[in-house]
């Protein structure tokens, strides 16, 4: 393909970048993981949804505009918010489990796991976000 000035315009395709997979990923273990169970007991299970997990999904939506927003640093600023919110909500709902009754008669859920592991996966990828060097 030629321009207008006879140069020619090759149009190069972008690999995607792995921190952002890396943070798509993470947000969709992290909305999956809020509404998944969280504690498990011989009564039965609570879900995410029922309380702490809607705010680790309204965390996830600011993970994913850091995921799709084509500037790199402001991208990492929202992966790192999304990371504080998804392993911090959680641990304080397993220390306040703890408080409340102890070990005994719970166990963590599939949505806590998984969405402490986006929280993992999250904090990884604003990390890759601000060491690489700001193109855009």
């Amino acid at each position: 393909m030629t321009g207008a000035a006879g140069t020619n315009l090759v149009r190069t395709r972008r690999r995607p970048d792995p921190a952002r997979r890396r943070l798509a990923g993470a947000v969709a273990m992290v909305l999956l993981g809020s509404f998944l169970p969280w504690v498990d007991t011989a009564v039965g299970s609570v879900s995410g949804a029922r309380g702490a997990g809607l705010w680790t999904s309204y965390a996830a939506m600011l993970g994913l505009a850091g995921a799709l927003v084509p500037l790199r640093r402001l991208a990492a600023v929202q992966a790192a918010v999304f990371a504080a919110v998804a392993l911090l909500v959680p641990a304080w709902q397993v220390v306040h489990l703890l408080g409340l009754v102890g070990t005994e008669g719970w166990v963590p859920g599939p949505g806590l796991v998984l969405v402490l592991g986006g929280g993992v996966l999250a904090a990884t990828a604003a990390a890759q976000l601000f060491r690489a060097p700001a193109h855009g």
